[in-house]
């Protein structure tokens, strides 16, 4: 590693006015025992849905060991923008266990990394900061920023040379394997261990692939043997088996979780416990309402908390629809190419049947954006669980049949697969 650049540190003295100790050795070797191994699953950092209230389920009532932030803008955050800070909120909530809290910033620019870098472990207590080098999305890709990194390997060196020698905490870098094809991903991981990348995270898609086709985890595999920083595994886990699976053939350090996580949090107690969770009905809706529970706490049950509220919990309910018991003896085995989570799964799995599944179960399962509404809005106002339960009942028998037949017409709604990470 070379000596950090004068633009690092003009940018630390000014976020603080002294110089900042870089982390030692001792500390990033610390850091990473605690991070980066095989038991430790990652919960992605999630446009939209890495709220403070998804985060705090996921950590306090799941176990979620190690946590990143929804992305925020590093110019944003300098200029200290609320909406940017609020999403570096770290969970003070105490959970089982020790939990690792990571910020994750984007930028193009050194000294605007060095002092959100900065801001995210002074003030909201990051552990360690992660660069965004794997957004595919227009808004990100304009500025610059998220996948545009991936372009010039030699420039991004020197932007993650210039942040880590200027932060305070380790710098980890989060990519995807390239633009259009995996042919760079030996070059940009080199220069990322070059740089003092503490770790890598490898999201196994292209930018354009988004989230279509299946993550390679032999790229991820190759990039493990050429290696000596971690790397850590990223796409298609939807079960504990799929995070353990992927370990197993690609050896990686660690697995970090985004879309199984939005459709099933529970799955990091399923993987700290090597076994699935089959929630009933019951237990599911016990799982969302504390979600609107955190969300009204950190929102405000008042109007402005209610309409923070439903521009987060429909877009949940999105995901949550989404989840199928898939026991491990009904459903491992399968290749790592042909993942569950790119599956279209029916209402009812193998060892179900539709007629078997009751009402609610079928309205939890309802893929309508209208039916997520009204999930919402009964979460919001049930009194408890069991409430909330018996008023799903009630509005499965009034609408659920409405519902699916919009969905069958094809009037279900955008898609729900817009993440930044």
């Amino acid at each position: 590693m070379r000596e950090g650049s004068n633009e690092g540190r003009d940018a630390r003295e000014t976020a603080r006015g002294v110089e900042i100790r870089k982390p030692s050795r001792e500390d990033v070797d610390a850091w990473t025992t605690r991070t980066c191994r095989a038991d430790a699953l990652w919960l992605a950092p999630l446009t939209r849905g890495g709220n403070y209230a998804f985060r705090r389920l996921c950590e306090v009532d799941f176990g979620a060991r190690v946590t990143v932030s929804e992305m925020a803008f590093a110019r944003f955050l300098g200029k200290g923008n609320r909406v940017e800070r609020a999403r570096l909120r770290r969970v003070r909530e105490r959970g089982d266990g020790e939990r690792t809290f990571g910020a994750q910033i984007a930028t193009n620019a050194i000294g605007e990394g060095v002092r959100a870098g900065l801001i995210a472990s002074g003030e909201f207590g990051a552990d360690f900061v992660d660069l965004n080098c794997g957004c595919p999305i227009h808004e990100t890709w304009k500025r610059g920023l998220g996948a545009a990194l991936l372009k010039k390997p030699a420039k991004l060196e020197r932007l993650v040379e210039g942040i880590a020698n200027g932060i305070d905490v380790p710098l980890t870098v989060k990519i995807r394997l390239g633009i259009d094809s995996s042919s760079q991903a030996s070059r940009i991981a080199e220069a990322l261990e070059n740089a003092g990348a503490s770790a890598i995270v490898v999201h196994g898609r292209t930018k354009e692939q988004r989230y279509t086709s299946a993550s390679d985890y032999d790229v991820i595999k190759r990039l493990v043997e050429e290696r000596n920083v971690p790397i850590v595994g990223n796409g298609d886990v939807l079960t504990w088996y799929d995070a353990r699976d992927r370990i197993a053939h690609s050896g990686v350090a660690a697995m970090m979780v985004g879309r199984g996580a939005l459709i099933k949090p529970w799955i990091f107690k399923e993987f700290a416990e090597g076994r699935e969770w089959l929630p009933t009905a019951l237990e599911r809706v016990g799982v969302y309402y504390t979600l609107r529970t955190y969300m009204m706490e950190s929102f405000g049950d008042d109007d402005i908390g209610k309409r923070r509220y439903d521009d987060f919990m429909p877009w949940h309910m999105g995901f949550f629809c989404r989840y199928r018991p898939l026991p491990e003896a009904l459903f491992s085995g399968r290749a790592i190419d042909d993942p569950l989570l790119q599956s279209r799964l029916d209402i009812a799995v193998d060892g179900e049947s539709l007629e078997a599944l009751s009402p609610v179960e079928r309205l939890l399962r309802c893929t309508s954006e209208d039916a997520h509404a009204a999930i919402s809005e009964i979460l919001w106002e049930a009194a408890s669980p069991e409430d909330a339960m018996n008023r799903l009942e009630d509005a499965a028998k009034t609408s659920l049949e409405e519902w699916t037949a919009r969905v069958a017409a094809g009037t279900r709604g955008t898609s729900v697969d817009t993440i930044r990470g």
